[in-house]
């Protein structure tokens, strides 16, 4: 029951793609994933030696024989990544599939990739964004509604509206996510119209995503209220979950101050150190208001299968 136009685009066992996390979606995390089942996603962002993303592409191969992507981030950062050399390696290493997200990719960027012969997966937060993507030329699209841990944007629609707005709009398979944690709410994505879904916070708390133990015991003691909306007066919504820091950015922001107070908390290098060290008071994490179904810390191949076998039951107990 579970094959889809996603499963049959990509080649994957489940309609499960798990979510881009910048500095953990590397070689062994992405492989768990993908070993599972699912689609596994390197984060490319996360690389400034492309040798280095060259060896994690070649040591996800190494790990599993099915397919895997690399997404490719078009959010404003501070520092300028050159996305046409991240394409070049991955042709190189035989990857087929892409994923962009963020804003709408350059047209020279789509026409480099077609080129590639990569499957495309455009990732955004509103139908219209989706329709674009579509026009572009995007063999798939994935939208996250409200609830989603990380990038929001400004439009404030829910999963269970945004899903079905976009499966009519638009003539390519859609993922749709947003507090996807097991299998009642993939079956309740999938049953909106959607051919797939994407899966972030569940996966943060596995065995293999790379943060620190400590860190996952908190999470998993959070619960739906422990998330909120940050940085959205400059132009970046993030969902979080509500530690020190993430409770020092909003006051901030709600005193009127800037980027650059913000800056220290929210930071790729502040949340590096709490991944690392297990100091909950450094950095911040993404995080979706689904945080409050997951009770446990499991391997990647558990969660994928639980969540694959309560869909089905759900599934089979609505037709009973």
């Amino acid at each position: 029951m579970f094959e889809t136009k996603l499963t049959e685009l990509l080649g994957t066992r489940y309609p499960i793609i798990g979510g881009t996390m910048m500095d953990l979606s590397r070689a062994p995390f992405v492989a768990a994933v993908s070993k599972a089942g699912a689609l596994g996603v390197i984060a490319s962002a996360i690389y400034r030696d492309y040798e280095t993303f060259r060896s994690d592409l070649k040591a996800v191969k190494d790990a599993t024989d099915q397919p895997f992507a690399v997404n490719i981030n078009l959010f404003p950062m501070m520092d300028k990544l050159d996305n046409f050399k991240y394409l070049e390696i991955m042709a190189e290493q035989g990857v087929t599939i892409m994923e962009t997200s963020g804003f709408a990719p350059p047209e020279d960027l789509v026409s480099k990739a077609k080129e590639y012969g990569f499957v495309w997966l455009h990732k955004c937060v509103g139908v219209r964004y989706a329709k674009k993507a579509a026009a572009m030329g995007a063999d798939a699209v994935t939208v996250v509604g409200y609830e989603n841990g990380g990038a929001t944007g400004n439009l404030n629609v829910t999963t269970l509206v945004l899903v079905p707005s976009t499966v009519d709009a638009v003539d390519v398979p859609v993922v749709g996510g947003g507090g996807v944690v097991d299998g009642r709410t993939m079956l309740a994505v999938l049953s909106l119209g959607a051919s797939g879904v994407i899966v972030g916070t569940r996966l943060l708390l596995s065995q293999e995503c790379p943060i620190h133990p400590d860190l996952k015991k908190a999470l998993v003691a959070a619960s739906e209220l422990d998330t909120d909306v940050v940085m959205r007066s400059v132009g970046f919504a993030h969902r979080i979950w509500m530690n020190g820091p993430a409770k020092k950015t909003a006051e901030i922001e709600a005193q009127g101050g800037g980027i650059e107070e913000i800056y220290p908390l929210v930071s790729g290098k502040a949340a590096r150190t709490m991944y690392e060290t297990g100091d909950l008071e450094v950095g911040t994490v993404s995080c979706s208001q689904g945080v409050g179904l997951i009770h446990d810390v499991k391997p990647v191949a558990d969660i994928i299968q639980e969540m694959v076998e309560q869909a089905s039951q759900a599934h089979g107990s609505l037709l009973s």
